[in-house]
């Protein structure tokens, strides 16, 4: 029983992410004092909780998605009472009623009832599941784990939809461990928010992840068996899918059914209408969120609705706010691909484009700009958002540089900018720049302390790298230390974790983050950090102890992609120096697989176009004809480039190809905060370009120069003089040194030019510590390096002799042996192969084959 309360009653309707940012301004305001009582009454038994991070829960139903500390339910005039389910509303009473059969009365109506997954009106849509509760999504993992014990292998699953949501929980159905196919009625994904360029790039990507796609179609019937079990999904095309469960993700339909039933305004497509104020046609009923319809069009994104509950929030303790709809930018990362939209991403008239499209890094970059060639409208990013996160401060104004200056994936560095007090860092909060430095100014001074006052970066999280750079800015302006945690859930600095994990002796992942992720999780910053420390200090497979998920796309497939959704294959050729059998082999194995190759400048022959589920037959001939993986995919060891050296060249001064492969075969397979280089020059002449490398070493005739803290790229840095005229043993025991000193060191992604710049003395720093061991942990380093050096197994050949590493790069049922034979890839014109599309599969073909689930 809700008893009745003495004050001006507000009763809010659904206990949303809406419902909670409107409660919560009401408390802060002193709602009691202001004579309000605020009563909530949620549907569900749970206290709000967060909605946009909900694929969460697939890693557990241990995870808390709880919004804010439960606080706000303490404070004076608001009551919470959850499990409680209106069934009428009486405009005229002024009361709701509820299943249990009460009527209570209200002063002022909030509806924030949310809405719905939408789902097809086609036969058996009953037997396909929803995502839009924390039930939905443990009753799904429940019936993947009941489907995996009955059929003896993973689950196929069709989730309809290739939307922010469709894709969003194909990438969380794929993590836990099913076949995955998304059926999307646009000619690419996510084909409202992407021009076809962009959802071109995510569509390879996607296709990269093991994430069938079925597109230009829609389902027409979901298919069961005699016993009402899930077969499949008939698509319109004539197609039919394998599928042991269906997921419904083509958007969602305001739960307006309530406001319609008490006769309050409807839009024609849905959603409760409302003005400005966000008052519905009845006095004193107001609506917020995803149910309410403002200038015709209902909002299924987190800023809006918490805009709606600020305006009344405040219209409710005598104010004359007005809503006004925020910038709908917004930055996820869908099955494991960055995908951002910033303003607008469709110019208008009059806009410009700037585009950077890297398809064979798997990159799409685009801003929109008014016709001054400044002023940002919007943009789109695919596979690497982040100038989203500066970008998004100024949709509106004028940049503050030339666009093209802030496309990171360009290769230049992004001009500095400062970002003004006005723009709006979060725009869920709508927390401006200015706010967050007067909460730095009244003293939070960390990341999760500013997060708590302002609350920017509490809900969708997308802001949270601004913030940081607002809060980092602001600290050194103040002469404030600016703290070195490697992110919000790791306290501790790259070379702090490491240091941690090696004096506490952890071994895998799961060890690490029990102990120093904050929430047991972790994000896209710290897990990679995590597994190559675990990789470095124990010399552990990517694959093993739960580090496969902590990996990034190429090291999870031990393989880089490219451009179309497929790998290429890159064994180690050390120094360059290959023989004739070997190179026999290689050309066998790209003609059998189709397979485009090219000699590369780091001395190596690169072959393209393979397959994931390709990748284990061509390395087990590469690895039976005696080759190892080059470990192109990985932060690590590329390659030791050299010149031909004293025993060919009429220069040559010392045996450069002999110790560039002692070299590499020395230091191939070692994990690093980013990729190292190496290059071995026989004379002066350097024709193997060692001092662009970030270990070059030159022959002399007294002995081999030691060079270190060079990289090549975009910015070039030459390496400088560590030490001259070295003998064999004296430069790798310093290299030995130079490395293992670089790894526990250097911060994330950092080469070893920006790490030996930023040591304090620099290279006379580095000098002390390698040649004269200043630190006294020469020896230890050695050891180090020794270790490794003994522990080295190949990864390609380890993941061959292990069946469950192999499973990871089964992407159909039938691919353990061979291809599927109904998959058909295509040549486009320049040696290189994609999957063909559905079309060109039939004609190919000649007959209409049925696509296969996987």
């Amino acid at each position: 029983m809700i008893s009745a309360t003495v004050g001006r009653r507000v009763v809010v309707v659904g206990a949303g992410p809406a419902a909670h940012h409107l409660v919560t301004r009401l408390a802060a305001s002193d709602a009691a004092e202001r004579g309000l009582d605020v009563l909530v009454l949620g549907d569900e038994p749970h206290a709000p909780y967060d909605r946009v991070n909900l694929a969460k829960r697939f890693e557990g139903a241990g995870v808390d998605l709880t919004l804010g500390d439960g606080s706000v339910w303490a404070a004076p005039g608001v009551r919470l009472a959850p499990g409680t389910l209106v069934t009428a509303i009486d405009a005229d009473a002024r009361t709701v009623t509820t299943t249990a059969g009460e009527h209570i009365p209200f002063d002022d109506l909030v509806l924030a009832t949310g809405s719905r997954a939408r789902v097809p009106e086609i036969p058996h849509a009953d037997r396909g599941r929803v995502l839009r509760t924390l039930e939905d999504v443990d009753g799904l993992c429940d019936e993947i784990v009941t489907l995996r014990r009955r059929h003896g292998r993973d689950p196929n699953v069709v989730v309809v939809g290739g939307g922010l949501l469709g894709i969003e929980a194909a990438g969380s159905v794929a993590d836990a461990g099913c076949r995955v196919t998304v059926v999307h009625s646009g000619r690419w994904p996510l084909s409202a928010q992407l021009d076809e360029a962009g959802g071109r790039i995510l569509e390879q990507l996607l296709r990269a992840q093991a994430i069938a796609l079925a597109l230009g179609a829609r389902p027409t019937e979901v298919l069961v068996g005699p016993s009402g079990a899930v077969t499949g999904v008939s698509l319109t095309d004539g197609t039919q899918l394998h599928a042991d469960l269906v997921v419904f993700a083509i958007g969602i339909q305001p739960r307006d059914e309530l406001a319609r039933a008490a006769g309050l305004r409807i839009d024609p497509k849905g959603g409760v209408v409302i003005d400005a104020s966000c008052a519905t046609s009845v006095p004193r009923i107001w609506a917020i969120g995803e149910v309410a319809a403002f200038d015709g069009r209902t909002v299924g994104l987190a800023a809006p609705g918490n805009a709606m509950a600020e305006t009344v929030a405040d219209r409710l303790t005598g104010g004359d706010a007005v809503y006004a709809a925020p910038d709908e930018s917004t930055s996820l990362k869908l099955a494991g691909v960055q995908v951002a939209v910033l303003g607008s991403p469709t110019p208008g008239v009059d806009d410009l484009e700037v585009v950077y499209a890297n398809a064979a890094a798997g990159i799409y970059q685009k801003l929109i700009v008014g016709d001054d060639a400044l002023t940002l409208r919007g943009g789109a990013f695919v596979g690497d958002a982040s100038p989203f996160a500066t970008l998004r401060a100024f949709v509106g104004d004028a940049l503050p540089a030339e666009p093209a200056a802030f496309l990171a994936a360009a290769g230049a560095d992004a001009p500095e900018v400062a970002i003004p007090d006005a723009a709006t860092v979060c725009t869920c909060h709508a927390v401006t720049a200015g706010a967050l430095r007067a909460h730095v100014a009244d003293g939070c001074h960390d990341l999760t302390g500013l997060k708590s006052c302002s609350r920017a970066g509490t809900q969708c999280g997308s802001c949270v790298p601004l913030v940081k750079t607002v809060l980092d800015e602001e600290l050194r302006s103040r002469g404030i230390e600016v703290s070195k945690a490697l992110c919000e859930h790791v306290t501790l600095s790259r070379v702090e974790l490491f240091e941690s994990v090696r004096a506490l002796g952890l071994s895998t992942v799961g060890t690490i983050v029990e102990r120093f992720v904050d929430g047991g999780v972790g994000c896209d910053i710290c897990k990679p950090v995590i597994a190559s420390i675990v990789a470095t200090q124990t010399h552990a497979h990517p694959l093993d102890d739960g580090a496969a998920g902590f990996q990034d796309t190429n090291d999870r497939a031990l393989a880089n992609l490219q451009k179309d959704g497929t790998y290429s294959v890159v064994p180690r050729v050390p120094a360059g120096e290959i023989s004739p059998e070997k190179l026999a082999v290689i050309a066998e194995v790209a003609t059998e697989f189709g397979l485009y190759t090219k000699i590369t400048g780091a001395q190596r022959i690169d072959m393209f176009g393979a397959r994931l589920e390709q990748l284990p037959l061509i390395w087990k001939r590469l690895v039976d004809a005696g080759m190892e993986s080059g470990q192109a995919y990985g932060k690590s060891l590329r390659t030791v480039k050299s010149c031909v050296g004293s025993t060919w060249c009429r220069y040559g001064v010392l045996d450069s190809v002999g110790m560039a492969v002692r070299l590499e075969l020395r230091y191939r397979g070692l994990r690093s905060p980013h990729k190292i280089k190496l290059g071995v020059s026989g004379c002066a002449r350097e024709c193997a370009e060692a001092r662009s490398k970030d270990i070059g070493v030159i022959a002399t005739s007294d002995g081999w120069n030691l060079y270190v803290g060079g990289n090549g790229g975009m910015t070039p840095v030459h390496a400088e003089l560590l030490a001259q005229n070295l003998d064999d043993d004296t430069l790798i025991r310093y290299i030995d040194r130079y490395m293992m000193y670089y790894i526990r060191t250097a911060d994330r992604l950092q080469r070893t030019a920006r790490w030996q710049e930023q040591l304090p003395g620099g290279l006379e720093h580095v000098r002390q510590v390698v040649c004269e061991d200043s630190l006294g942990i020469a020896a230890e380093l050695e050891e180090a390096m020794a270790q490794h050096v003994e522990d080295y197994e190949d990864e390609w050949a380890a993941t061959l002799a292990d069946p469950e590493r192999l499973r990871r790069f089964q992407s159909f049922v039938n691919a353990v042996d061979a291809p599927d034979p109904e998959v058909v890839h295509v040549p486009d014109g320049r040696g290189q192969h994609r999957p063909a599309t559905e079309s060109e599969r039939l004609i190919l073909s000649g007959t209409r084959i049925p696509v296969r689930g996987r």
